[in-house]
């Protein structure tokens, strides 16, 4: 197994809880809001990743008791964090879970 899919695999273990997801989510929707708007006005940029700083240390600290993935495998966990939020919102997991039982 690659090392970026035993971090996501990681990532998923450590949000079960469904207001944790969600506020992943929304963490994930920040930071790429926090990207575009470097070419705009940074300050929205720095607003954008405290407020997701908050929600996603809020979600562990709150509804999953446990530390961020992030200690477990630093900076691989926020492509796993994006692969995870993309997967869902436009519901490859399903797709490539219907592929999957194609193949076999």
């Amino acid at each position: 197994m690659s090392l970026f899919q035993d971090a996501k695999d990681h990532f998923i273990a450590s949000h079960q809880h469904p207001i944790n997801q969600a506020l992943h989510h929304t963490t994930n929707i920040l930071a790429i809001t926090a990207v575009v708007m470097l070419f705009y006005d940074f300050r929205i940029s720095v607003f954008c990743l405290v407020v997701s700083q908050i929600f996603a240390w809020g979600g562990h600290a709150v509804f999953e008791k446990n530390k961020p993935a992030f200690f477990k495998y630093p900076g691989i966990t926020i492509l796993a964090s994006f692969a995870w939020s993309f997967e869902n919102w436009f519901g490859l997991r399903q797709i490539l879970k219907i592929g999957d039982r194609n193949a076999a």
